[in-house]
């Protein structure tokens, strides 16, 4: 191994991921994804999907997941800084409605991975950011679904200035809380 380096988090399954980085005059190196690596650190996990987007300051993407389909997700960013978050929606989980959040950046090259059964957001800290991640499934558009990004039942503690709003998409406006989450699927 010794190309990646893996941290657990307080809630059992997300794991923060530093590759190593060859820098040199020209720049620098880094292996982003090696199969065989990730499986040894205990992510035995097959991608069949990249996505990336872009976003400029202040855009908050989330909470999101899949109902039927649920993804293990990889997630990195390329170009700025994110500050990432996942919330346990496992039926079963001892941590249930409980949120993490890492700041992923394109200079510390941290990536995060997010099992499958966790709502899912970023918020970007910088200027703009390109954000790219794997899934362990495909996009199923009718399978999306949503919760509240400032749910205080969840209490995510979100890096948005005081006396701002983060800008949302017209689908991640108006959701509902985990309460309404552990209602409707969570039986």
């Amino acid at each position: 191994m010794g190309k990646i380096t893996v941290e657990t988090c307080e809630i059992e399954g997300l794991k923060i991921i530093t590759p190593t980085v060859f820098k040199d005059a020209r720049g620098y190196f880094i292996e982003t994804y090696n199969y065989n690596d990730f499986k040894e650190a205990g992510i035995d996990q097959v991608f069949v999907q990249d996505n990336q987007s872009a976003s400029t300051k202040g855009v908050l993407r989330g909470l999101h997941f899949q109902i039927q389909y649920p993804q293990d997700k990889l997630v990195r960013v390329l170009s700025g800084e994110v500050y990432d978050v996942a919330v346990d929606l496992r039926k079963d989980s001892p941590t249930y409605g409980q949120w993490y959040g890492v700041l992923l950046s394109a200079e510390n090259k941290k990536q995060f991975f997010v099992p499958k059964n966790f709502a899912h957001g970023f918020y970007v800290v910088s200027d703009y950011a390109e954000f790219a991640y794997k899934c362990s499934d495909f996009y199923h558009p009718n399978d999306e679904g949503g919760i509240a990004w400032d749910d205080p039942e969840i209490g995510i503690k979100w890096p948005v200035p005081e006396g701002t709003q983060p800008i949302l998409s017209a689908k991640d406006t108006g959701r509902e809380g985990i309460a309404a989450f552990t209602e409707k699927y969570r039986r």
